[in-house]
């Protein structure tokens, strides 16, 4: 065989990647530095979780965001329609359902007004459900938006929108692009953890704090409120911490190995996480331990050392962002209320669904108050979209009350880092089916979410296949009027 063929037969791609000055893996280094060049954030390759400044000086440093999962029925909670109560059972007007799509619900639906007793709370006389007795004492700390509208009636769909700014899979998620802005204030820490009550994950699943196309280090941690924090960080058996340190130490000689040959980014991010991972053994286990609080505080949560809820889980979110976790982000599975069994009830299932979260919650804020934390963590409390003020389809004949996904209009609310408190902006009109003032879409959402962090929502971007991406996607715009 000619010695020329035998040579070229023998290549493989990866000398074809490495070896090529003009080919593929010369390209894509000369495109990862060029996006470098370009990016709105310098990024320390060795330590990239390091502490960074935003564009300006936000109020807020931390974020704590309560998702329930499913998405509350936020007539039968905030949003107090009188004349819906009124037209209680009556057929839903052509114009409010004809020409629409529902999840479940197809034909003339039956208008359903709440069965809950609303009143009045605070100096802002704010309006709030009898299923939230505790809440109701929290009104002048808190930022209602009555004027929440998404674009996706879905569960998958619609957290992705919410949290990545798009509804398809593959952008990074809010609580990454925060890190990737600012880093975190603990070496120690994550800059960016998950928490996971109810025992089922959100719809989106681990999109909703992935990182996408952004660096690995800059995505969400699960951690866990019972048995070890973080899955597979602890030692196994047979390896004392002195063994770990010297096999971490040779990954990384193997690592930087690469990263010099390469040049790939992700190599160096690789070396970043195996180097938290050994941190966080020691740091993780003792943030976590929430028996170290008084018994008080504890009970005022409602919590339960040892215990896995959501209750512990607001406990934990308090420990974390005051041991200077970033972004803190808590699912509850659990608000899906359709009506398809006595748990999804607006009645009686409303009723025990919210009496652990509604005193969690109220003690989150007490607890981030009194000690001075709650001027700089904002807190963002709703769903992925809102409920019709309708019966749910399938349901519309049984004896359990629900209601359907609906998107247009729903409410959220803020409280702490540089939302006005006490006050009620936007509204829907006398049904709840529309916006009547002031509509919040999802992505001005996100804007004054990342300008209360002290960013110009349009300029923390990244290059990706030629784009500037950011969370806002292209919209977007900051709501001033609930801003401190």
């Amino acid at each position: 065989m000619n010695p020329q063929h035998e040579h070229n037969l023998n290549l493989t791609r990866r000398h074809f990647l490495r070896n090529c000055n003009v080919g593929l893996g010369s390209m894509a280094l000369a495109s990862l530095m060029h996006d470098d060049a370009r990016a709105d954030v310098k990024i320390d390759r060795i330590n990239p979780l390091a502490e960074r400044k935003p564009h300006f000086a936000g109020k807020a440093k931390h974020v704590i965001y309560l998702h329930m999962a499913g998405s509350p029925p936020h007539l039968d909670l905030f949003d107090y329609k009188p004349s819906l109560v009124k037209m209680d059972g009556k057929d839903c007007p052509d114009e409010y359902y004809k020409g629409k799509r529902f999840a479940f619900t197809s034909g003339r639906p039956k208008l359903l007004g709440t069965p809950r007793k609303f009143a009045q709370h605070g100096k802002s006389g704010a309006w709030v459900s009898d299923a939230l007795p505790e809440l109701s004492n929290m009104t002048d700390d808190i930022c209602f938006i009555k004027s929440i509208n998404t674009d996706q009636f879905n569960h998958a769909p619609a957290q992705l929108l919410l949290y990545t700014g798009s509804p398809r899979q593959g952008r990074p998620s809010m609580g990454t692009w925060v890190t990737y802005g600012l880093g975190t204030e603990n070496q120690n820490l994550p800059g960016f953890v998950v928490l996971i009550s109810a025992g089922t994950a959100p719809s989106a699943g681990k999109n909703a704090w992935g990182s996408g196309f952004l660096p690995s280090v800059f995505q969400g941690v699960q951690c866990r409120s019972q048995g070890d924090p973080v899955l597979y960080v602890s030692n196994p058996k047979g390896m004392d911490r002195d063994t770990r340190r010297l096999s971490l130490d040779a990954l990384r000689d193997l690592n930087q190995m690469q990263a010099k040959e390469l040049g790939n980014p992700e190599t160096l991010t690789r070396i970043a996480q195996y180097e938290l991972a050994f941190r966080m053994q020691m740091s993780v286990p003792e943030v976590m331990d929430i028996s170290k609080e008084p018994k008080a505080l504890i009970d005022d949560y409602g919590a339960q050392p040892g215990g896995a809820s959501f209750a512990n889980n607001c406990l934990l979110a308090r420990r974390l962002v005051e041991s200077g976790v970033r972004y803190v982000q808590l699912f509850d599975w659990g608000w899906d209320f359709h009506g398809t069994n006595p748990k999804e009830d607006i009645r009686d299932g409303l009723t025990k669904k919210c009496a652990p979260m509604d005193k969690a919650v109220a003690a989150l804020i007490r607890d981030l108050k009194q000690r001075g934390l709650l001027d700089e963590t904002l807190i963002i409390w709703g769903g992925e979209f809102g409920r019709t003020p309708f019966r749910e389809g399938r349901t519309s004949k049984g004896k359990v009350l629900g209601r359907d996904h609906f998107p247009d209009c729903y409410t959220m609310w803020m409280a702490g880092g540089g939302v006005k408190p006490g006050i009620t902006y936007g509204a829907s009109d006398e049904l709840g089916f529309t916006v009547a003032e002031n509509k919040v879409h999802i992505h001005d959402l996100q804007a004054t979410i990342m300008h209360c962090l002290g960013f110009d929502h349009e300029k923390l971007t990244f290059r990706f296949q030629g784009r500037d991406y950011r969370l806002t996607d292209v919209h977007g715009h900051v709501v001033k009027d609930v801003l401190v």
